[in-house]
């Protein structure tokens, strides 16, 4: 249970289907099974920011700040510039704020947790005076964006799969068998060590934040697509879930340990929660509580199991 639990989350998710079906009969089904990957996704590429963060004992929280400045970049420039060019200016200014936050940490050695935190808050701010000057523009959400972010083929499946899979194969993949992958679990692990041997952590520090931005806005454009509106704060509460399911899914906070497979089906397993809250007509309150408790007890536990402490 040390690196990636996947045999007892998989067990957690299914015994919530199952608490899922007796709380509402009939609930679980294919149209079910559809909306909840869809509703998933977004949140397990959020996700992949704070695991790969999260290996090397950092953090990404302005994970929100940065994919709700893409969908609204997108949504308001669309219509004069085009989707391509509105998508690339919006993907470009989230990967400066990575690369911002990367130079941060990496080179003037910030703590992450501050470092983001201060990056979310400016971006917010910019996007407030953006919006007061954009105000008469209007928001238009783009076709492609809401077909890939909230159609559905074959029944069940939904479109997001096709920018989802490939994002989870390189990422899964990338982690165990490149050098770069090996390199966020030794900085974690120990960064003292990894820089004597010859690693260059700045350089992995800013090359994993400008990643993180750039995978904050495809989560962004496809919570814009499914929800079919962009605002400035579009994805802000979805910071601490994608920190949950990091935690959830394995990786350590320490650092040095985890996982991108776990991530995912934490993602699921906070998915089925909130949908099984919403059956219970839970308050938004009680999710924001119950996610933060998630986080420290299964951070405590798996910092038990592994002997962190």
């Amino acid at each position: 249970m040390r690196d990636q639990p996947l045999i007892p989350l998989i067990a957690l998710l299914a015994v919530l289907v199952v608490v899922l079906e007796f709380a509402s009969p009939g609930i679980v089904n294919a149209n079910w099974l559809g909306t909840t990957l869809r509703s998933a996704i977004p949140l397990a590429i959020l996700a992949a920011c704070q695991t790969l963060a999260m290996l090397t004992g950092g953090i990404d929280l302005s994970v929100g700040a940065v994919a709700s400045m893409a969908a609204y970049l997108i949504g308001t420039l669309s219509p004069s510039q085009g989707p391509l060019v509105a998508i690339v200016i919006a993907v470009a200014a989230c990967a400066i704020a990575g690369l911002v936050n990367g130079v941060g940490i990496g080179v003037f050695k910030v703590h992450p947790l501050i470092m983001t935190l201060g990056m979310s808050l400016v971006v917010l701010g910019l996007m407030s005076v953006y919006q007061l000057a954009m105000v008469q523009q209007g928001v238009h959400i783009v076709d492609a964006l809401r077909f890939v972010g909230s159609g559905i083929s074959f029944g069940f499946l939904p479109n997001s799969l096709i920018v989802f899979v490939p994002i989870a194969v390189i990422i899964v993949v990338g982690l165990r068998r490149t050098g770069y992958g090996r390199l966020l679990f030794a900085i974690g692990d120990n960064p003292i060590a990894a820089r004597l041997a010859g690693a260059r952590v700045w350089q992995v520090h800013v090359a994993l934040y400008m990643l993180s931005g750039i995978l904050a806005a495809i989560a962004g454009m496809l919570l814009s697509g499914l929800n079919n509106t962009a605002t400035v704060s579009l994805v802000e509460q979805q910071v601490l879930p994608s920190v949950a399911a990091a935690v959830i899914g394995g990786t350590s906070i320490m650092g040095g340990r985890g996982g991108y497979a776990g991530t995912i089906v934490g993602a699921l397993i906070l998915t089925v929660v909130t949908t099984l809250l919403n059956v219970l007509e839970m308050p938004e309150a009680v999710k924001q509580i119950l996610f933060g408790v998630i986080i420290v007890v299964v951070a405590a536990a798996y910092t038990r199991v592994s002997g962190d402490s």
